[in-house]
């Protein structure tokens, strides 16, 4: 059977191109390390590569929530530990204020917790990003409403918050509550409220009042130091749920690289072998194609 001219350089020009092909597929490989680059070249390794990332785009965004969450904790220990300090200062001024008996010194006395009042009221509306952050879910509202006397007193706070508490997802099964409860910002307004009864005891002098004061500060020093013992553990969980996050970030950056990479010693020797290839393809045409009627003649 006699093959026509034309048919064996289309033959010979289709082998060139396939491996003209491959040896570029080659090259690109090899230049940036990856093996897949359309859904063709290895589909089911493509179908794993992207429930992989499609897992490491929710991790993405569970470190987003784990950074907000640690932030949160943070002011709020910050917040309540500056409170523990106004409360400190005010057991300080209860225990001396009791044995006051000059009405002037009574006076010094509550004039400083009027102080006190006004800097914990101010630490108790506290904002996070624009958030209150001892007012549960209810975030757009100061939670402690000061009522006031004619010449500007605190006389008394009522909190204006709500019982709910805002969780953050860790991971799929792991939520942390990184704000304070609804324990801990009632006992806040009692602790204030505490400051202005000790105040209004210091005003009159009345050593008695002044001691009843002290028992509601202690209760509330109570609640403040929970509460900052909570964040501490609340920042402990955080920091643990971030320790495993980036484990699992780095094992499943693995595994898409397993999936993804090429094997580099290995793809070189097949570039090697695909230009050798190539080259012998074109040197064969050539040959092939100088071929002319009168060899078939002769």
């Amino acid at each position: 059977m006699r093959v026509s001219t034309l048919s064996i350089s289309n033959t010979v020009i289709k082998q060139i191109q396939q491996l003209g092909s491959q040896q570029s597929k080659l090259q690109v490989q090899v230049a940036t390390g990856q093996r897949i680059f359309n859904p063709g070249d290895d589909p089911i390794a493509v179908g794993r590569v992207l429930n992989l990332e499609s897992e490491s785009r929710s991790l993405l965004q569970y470190g987003r929530n784990i950074d907000r969450a640690m932030e949160l904790s943070q002011a709020s220990y910050s917040a309540l530990r500056e409170m523990k300090k106004v409360s400190d200062r005010g057991g300080e001024i209860g225990a001396l204020g009791a044995g006051v008996t000059s009405p002037e010194a009574a006076r010094a006395y509550a004039s400083e917790v009027n102080q006190l009042i006004e800097q914990a009221v101010q630490l108790a509306n506290t904002r996070f990003r624009n958030d209150y952050m001892f007012a549960g879910t209810a975030v757009d509202a100061p939670p402690y409403v000061a009522t006031r006397d004619a010449d500007g007193r605190i006389t008394g706070v009522a909190y204006a918050g709500n019982a709910d508490r805002l969780a953050v997802s860790l991971s799929e099964t792991t939520n942390v509550t990184p704000g304070t409860d609804n324990a801990t910002n009632t006992g806040v307004r009692d602790f204030i409220n505490g400051l202005v009864e000790m105040r209004d005891a210091l005003t009159a002098n009345d050593g008695a009042a002044v001691i009843a004061a002290q028992g509601t500060l202690l209760a509330g020093e109570d609640v403040l130091v929970n509460g900052v013992a909570e964040q501490g553990g609340i920042q402990t969980r955080i920091e643990a749920s971030r320790t495993l996050l980036t484990s699992r970030t780095d094992d499943i950056q693995k595994l898409i690289s397993s999936e993804a990479d090429i094997d580099l010693p290995e793809a070189v020797v097949r570039l090697n072998q695909a230009l050798t290839s190539y080259q012998a393809a074109l040197q064969s045409s050539a040959s092939i194609m100088r071929l002319s009627l009168l060899d078939y003649i002769r």
